[in-house]
């Protein structure tokens, strides 16, 4: 899969269905192991942003299907 194909995913959270944002960048280690996803939280009311960019570990995504990914955050945020 490429990268672009991932970012025009939604990353939504499995713990309250809530949409956290899309993908602006990969963290890869110096083997190319994909060690997490950065996202840039949605803007509600198109000024105030929910947060900086936010780091989803590998571990935390649950599986990527066709246009989401969905993360297990209960520990995050």
């Amino acid at each position: 899969m490429l990268m672009s194909e991932l970012q025009r995913k939604d990353i939504v959270s499995i713990n309250d269905g809530i949409r956290l944002g899309k993908i602006v960048d990969i963290e890869v280690n110096k083997e190319g192991k994909i060690l997490g996803l950065i996202i840039e939280p949605i803007k509600m009311m198109r000024r105030i942003s929910i947060g900086s960019e936010v780091k989803i570990t590998f571990e935390e995504i649950v599986t990527i299907g066709s246009d989401v990914i969905l993360v297990d955050l209960k520990n995050s945020f």
